[in-house]
């Protein structure tokens, strides 16, 4: 990753040991995200991107969440969530309302065919992470790479562009 003016021990501001561990990290989000949306896909007809919806309103008050509160929650942009929200109503997973308390906000709201999705989805997709990746990773680096992962996730809220997502998140969407 060395670019120009750069000279042989600067690799475009990581450090040899940095760069080898991001690309680790790229080769790892990139393959399970194939083999989760693969697996959620095949068995569940439902998408990664859907599953992470369902899944941060169903660990949401009342399986609703404010469509910008749902972007800040998963990451994503309003555009891209309420994209996604449209062709998940058309189907039944979720509906999207008005808020009672902003009447200018829009929420989206778990179905009964939503909760039903998610948790039908739930057991084997866990299985699936169990297998492909904590499997492979030695018992005594879970802490290690909870504690890790945690502080990138705060380093990603105080520096990064969507607001702090409210309390704390039990789920992974």
């Amino acid at each position: 990753m060395a670019g120009p003016g750069q000279g042989p021990g600067q690799r475009a501001g990581l450090t040899a040991e940095q760069e080898a561990a991001w690309f680790a990290y790229m080769r790892v989000v990139l393959r399970l995200d194939y083999e989760l949306n693969h697996q959620l896909s095949r068995d569940h007809d439902l998408s990664l991107a859907d599953f992470d919806v369902l899944n941060a309103l169903a660990d949401s008050p009342d399986g609703r969440l404010q469509v910008s509160a749902l972007g800040v929650r998963i990451g994503w942009e309003r555009s891209r969530v309420s994209h996604r929200l449209r062709r998940m109503e058309a189907r039944g997973l979720v509906a999207r309302e008005r808020s009672a308390t902003d009447g200018r906000a829009t929420v989206a709201a778990l179905t009964e065919s939503g909760a039903a999705a998610v948790a039908a989805a739930t057991p084997s997709h866990a299985a699936l992470v169990k297998r492909l990746f904590f499997d492979g990773l030695p018992a005594r680096l879970v802490a290690p790479l909870t504690e890790a992962m945690d502080a990138v996730h705060e380093q990603l809220v105080a520096e990064g562009s969507l607001p702090r997502p409210p309390g704390r998140q039990t789920r992974w969407a």
